[in-house]
């Protein structure tokens, strides 16, 4: 059986959507049978590529669950739309968070029903769970969302993917962004698992290459609800500003500290980077700040449009470019294969985003498979930027947006960075 984002206690998708979006894209997979692996020089057949979506429907991260899938909706729907050699067919699985086991079960599911490639997940610590199962199984990961640094290095056998940055870049990036509002004291609190760590560093490292002092880290455990002992840490080290390296923990934290008399600012992260304007009075996040990679949506043309068309609910926007970027990379992939083997795709991925430094650039689908089966390369600059692909599996070419939150607590961009 196929699971539909929304089928479960506050999820944000129902299950009338998620189906309108199945049939749209001709996403609906089951008792499939086993992939075909054709050799790239052999003769042409349409290929039917069967991917999986490992997404967040529960847990701390299900806010980005309705836009990451729309992103493969839309992408699914526009590749079939297509007529260009290759129908792709996804099935929708839950990830959940670290705190449960779903995405070990999900990942178990799609690989029985032979997917070639799994989108997801949404997060580092979720993706650990279940990368080797799905790497050891030659099937190719690409997470539009997975940042932690360690991921650049990891024995993968190449088949791990990412279309956004490490942390690397976003560290960076936020680090400079609190230094130069003129922050002298820093406190951090952090969850601490592999994300939380690697961003939390490169923060601290470029504030205080910037002049700053980071004067207390203050680390929570995973499914922890109580957040007493880190609002005393911050009451007591009095910081100027508080730099929040979470997920949904931040609606409990930040009122937290308010009651606990804290007055200064808020930096945000990818994680945490929400809409509050329901959970917050007015004005408690005005002025503050955070970070998401991606390109601005505003120069993105009709692209958010499409996305509400799949999915017309769609409040935010976040990893929906990286998601879609996943999807046409794998069928760009696979089209230049000849082949829907997890590791004839894996063995194209680069060179169809660019990484080679040849092939014709393009972001339809429909153009840049015309110069693939006419025997060209594509170089495909998506949505969330170039991408082009290191050795590592890494993008290369990135943006980091800053953006800043109103009186009604809704965050606006306001620059965009690429480091």
């Amino acid at each position: 059986m196929m699971t539909l984002f929304g089928v479960g206690a506050g999820a944000r998708i129902s299950a009338l959507r998620l189906a309108a979006l199945a049939c749209a894209g001709a996403l609906v997979l089951s008792g499939c049978g086993p992939i075909g692996a054709g050799p790239t020089n052999g003769p042409r057949t349409h290929l039917t590529l069967k991917i999986g979506a490992v997404l967040p429907q529960t847990g701390v991260l299900k806010a980005l669950g309705p836009p990451t899938a729309a992103g493969v909706a839309l992408a699914v729907k526009e590749i079939n739309a297509a007529h260009a050699g290759i129908t792709v067919k996804a099935e929708y699985r839950d990830s959940g968070d670290t705190t449960k086991n779903e995405a070990t079960a999900s990942v178990a599911a799609l690989l029985d029903h032979k997917v070639s490639a799994i989108v997801g997940a949404t997060g580092s610590g979720v993706s650990k769970t279940v990368i080797d199962t799905i790497t050891s199984a030659g099937v190719v990961q690409i997470s539009p969302a997975d940042t932690t640094v360690d991921f650049s290095s990891y024995a993968d056998h190449g088949l791990y993917w990412r279309t956004s940055p490490s942390d690397v870049l976003q560290g960076e990036v936020l680090g400079d962004v609190i230094a130069e509002d003129g922050v002298e004291k820093l406190g951090i609190i952090q969850l601490h698992d592999s994300y939380g760590d690697g961003l939390t560093g490169t923060i601290s490292e470029h504030f205080e290459s910037a002049g700053g002092k980071v004067v207390k880290v203050s680390l929570f455990d995973k499914g922890q609800t109580d957040f007493g002992t880190q609002v005393k840490d911050m009451i007591d080290a009095q910081p100027d500003a508080v730099a929040l390296v979470t997920f949904a923990e931040a609606k409990s934290i930040v009122p937290a500290l308010l009651k606990a008399g804290y007055k200064g600012k808020f930096y945000f992260v990818d994680g945490n980077l929400l809409d509050y304007s329901s959970q917050f009075r007015q004005g408690v996040l005005e002025g503050d700040k955070g970070t998401i990679p991606g390109l601005d949506t505003a120069d993105l043309g009709d692209f958010t449009s499409r996305l509400l068309a799949v999915d017309p609910t769609l409040k935010d926007f976040s990893y929906a470019a990286e998601s879609y970027d996943a999807v046409m990379l794998l069928a760009f992939a696979a089209l230049a294969a000849n082949s829907t083997d997890g590791k004839d795709i894996a063995g194209k991925l680069r060179e169809v985003s660019g990484g080679t430094g040849e092939g014709k650039k393009t972001r339809s689908f429909a153009t840049g498979a015309r110069t693939i089966l006419d025997g060209g390369i594509v170089d495909y600059d998506g949505y969330s930027g170039p991408i082009t692909f290191d050795e590592n599996g890494d993008p290369t070419q990135v943006t980091i947006g800053v953006f800043e939150y109103d009186h009604n607590n809704r965050f606006a961009r306001v620059d965009s960075v690429s480091p």
